[in-house]
């Protein structure tokens, strides 16, 4: 699957998808985002399972504001609306990967009860 780009309008809807999602937040004139781009791309062909986009914080700086994007590439990670990961910087192929099977393994029942009881916590 190629990557999608995601806009204020549509950012919630895919964090709300039924697949992980992996952003890339990139603007055109970062050179560590123009060459995280083509590894990005490739690993984004191997996952059908999962939706790969992209902000372009340029085109959407009130979406980058909204989540604190301060230095690009930054990639965030969504499973079942929660925020798993989030790293500033690029990844070589194989840490991109990693990651990739990291958040696949994440037992999302734990994640959300522990949601729950902090939230519980709080209240």
């Amino acid at each position: 699957m190629s990557t999608i780009e995601l806009t204020q309008d549509t950012f919630q809807a895919a964090v709300e998808g039924d697949k992980p999602l992996i952003i890339d937040f990139w603007a055109p004139w970062c050179g560590p985002c123009q060459q995280f781009a083509p590894t990005y791309e490739t690993v984004s062909a191997k996952h059908e399972d999962m939706t790969f986009a992209k902000v372009n914080t340029e085109e959407e700086q009130d979406l980058a504001a909204a989540m604190r994007i301060r230095s690009i590439p930054t990639i965030m990670v969504f499973r079942e609306k929660v925020l798993l990961f989030q790293h500033s910087g690029a990844l070589s192929e194989s840490q991109l990967e990693e990651l990739i099977t990291q958040v696949k393994a994440v037992n999302m029942e734990e994640v959300h009860a522990e949601i729950a009881a902090q939230q519980n916590k709080t209240a």
